[in-house]
């Protein structure tokens, strides 16, 4: 086992499926029933493997584990790098788990281009497992642009009536913010001579000056990614016009990237900047976090109210980063797990019921638990995790971030804690409009409650939320190690700048 090159495997698994999509041909009803059965296989086949990544997985050691470096540009000094740690471990995972889940949620709702929907799913999977497993800076950048084109496409084709808009919008601000991160890859590699992440963070020793100016162009790209508050305004129309399955892979795991970026190059690369712009990230994600809740209030479109709730919840991931303590980070990466489980599940309860109305205004339903008792429930499950309610995943990673930031900053704390608030506050009213009430609408009298393939989209979230919120330790402790050294390489950092500059 050892021996096998497991990561590209997991990487370059789902293209063979979307090989087998490409050259099917027959009949229309033949193609598509062949590309869904392919594309959930070998999605299903991709997490198992990955699986294997988990129980081979060392979680004593800081170090990557699984590498594989090959020579790809030799002149250039360019490899194919690829590890994990105990950070990127789970979001792996995450992408191999999501992936399934959203091929199985669009077997009835995708009808139309169902051989091109399927192969989109299976190439953006490949691109994000590739982006989370990535050591070397060129390779990182071209699975972090690469998930842009599948993304785009699902949009874009099969969203709704201002979908190109949507793509477009969603399209130009991440590759405008990449731009410049490319920039201040190729100022590294100026300075180290390859694009080695961890030769990198060994050689890299840059003045304040570099390390300024290479943060701003870091946080360009992966602050929209996240998003950050104000770079968050393509997130409510790439979620209000891409299908269910797309919102769900969007808020689950693309959103995920930014974060991962932060932990991954701009604290180990640009210690002292990332110390000198603390402050910032902390303001513009308490904004996030109370300003976004606030317009979450006053939605009248249910996948909008759930975006919004979204760039909240990340703004505690931002802080948790940031606050470069050992509860912070760790509550910031188990956060980003968590929201990626809870609010796939919440945007697939938007999809349950728009797949039988068609349509996501909230004033058109009210009193579905009458109809649909195990949608309530499972609706209510979800929205309780959302709001952190303890034992279920949402309250380990916001209590942890909580404490890392009163560690740092008690204002910080103060002000982000106020979002537990608004947080349940909008999520309950969203709960009570849809699901509580008299059933008086005519259009709700014939609604069917959730069918055998729907339970079995949802089963396997609440079966990890539940797990996460009970046992959060089984996550955490393969972290641990990680986390540690990456906070030990950044104060001793920030100590030997100290110590040059007294001198």
């Amino acid at each position: 086992m050892s021996s096998w090159p497991i990561l590209s495997l997991v990487t370059f698994l789902p293209l063979v499926g979307a090989l087998f999509c490409l050259v099917v041909s027959g009949p229309k009803e033949a193609v598509d029933r062949n590309c869904r059965s392919a594309a959930l296989i070998t999605s299903l086949v991709t997490f198992a493997i990955s699986l294997v990544l988990w129980a081979r997985f060392d979680p004593t050691k800081a170090s990557f584990q699984f590498e594989e470096n090959l020579a790809w540009v030799p002149a250039l000094k360019i490899g194919y790098h690829v590890g994990i740690d105990g950070i990127s471990l789970f979001f792996v995972l995450l992408s191999t788990l999501l992936t399934p889940i959203c091929i199985l949620a669009s077997w009835e709702s995708i009808q139309v281009r169902v051989k091109e929907y399927m192969i989109a799913f299976l190439v953006l999977e490949t691109f994000m497992v590739g982006m989370f497993c990535a050591l070397d800076l060129a390779l990182f950048y071209v699975f972090f642009e690469g998930v842009l084109i599948p993304m785009f496409l699902i949009i874009g084709v099969w969203g709704g009536k201002r979908r190109v808009y949507a793509a477009f919008k969603f399209f130009l601000y991440t590759l405008l913010g990449s731009v410049l991160m490319l920039l201040a890859i190729i100022a590294i590699y100026w300075q180290v001579g390859t694009t080695d992440l961890p030769t990198a963070m060994e050689k890299l020793q840059l003045p304040f000056q570099w390390q300024f100016w290479l943060w701003l162009a870091f946080f360009a790209s992966f602050a929209v990614k996240v998003p950050m508050w104000p770079v968050h305004t393509w997130l409510p129309d790439a979620h209000v016009e891409a299908p269910t399955a797309g919102s769900v892979i969007l808020a689950g795991v693309l959103l995920k990237m930014g974060g991962y970026g932060f932990i991954r190059f701009t604290v180990p690369l640009m210690p002292e900047a990332t110390q000198y712009f603390a402050p910032l990230v902390f303001g513009l994600s308490c904004v996030a976090v109370i300003y976004t809740s606030l317009v979450a209030l006053v939605q009248e479109d249910m996948k909008k109210l759930i975006a919004y709730s979204s760039v909240a919840h990340m703004g505690f991931v931002t802080i948790g980063i940031f606050v470069m303590n050992t509860q912070g980070v760790e509550g910031s990466i188990f956060q980003m797990l968590s929201h990626g489980i809870v609010s796939a599940a919440l945007f697939l309860c938007v999809g349950v019921v728009y797949d039988r109305l068609h349509t996501r205004e909230i004033a058109a339903y009210g009193g579905l638990v009458h109809r649909m008792p195990r949608y309530a429930f499972t609706f209510l499950f979800f929205t309780l995790a959302s709001v952190g309610l303890p034992g279920l995943s949402g309250f380990i990673g916001e209590f942890l971030v909580l404490i890392g930031a009163f560690k740092a900053n008690t204002w910080v704390a103060f002000l982000a804690a106020t979002g537990l608030i608004l947080g349940a506050a909008y999520a309950l009213w969203l709960y009570r409009k849809i699901v509580f009430g008299e059933l008086t609408k005519d259009t709700l009298k014939g609604m069917l409650d959730m069918n055998r393939r729907e339970i079995a989209v949802f089963l396997p979230l609440v079966l990890i939320t539940i797990w996460m919120g009970v046992y959060p330790n089984s996550f955490l402790d393969p972290i641990a190690p990680s986390v540690d050294k990456l906070i030990g390489d950044y104060n001793a950092a920030i100590k030997l700048a100290h110590t040059a500059a007294l001198r």
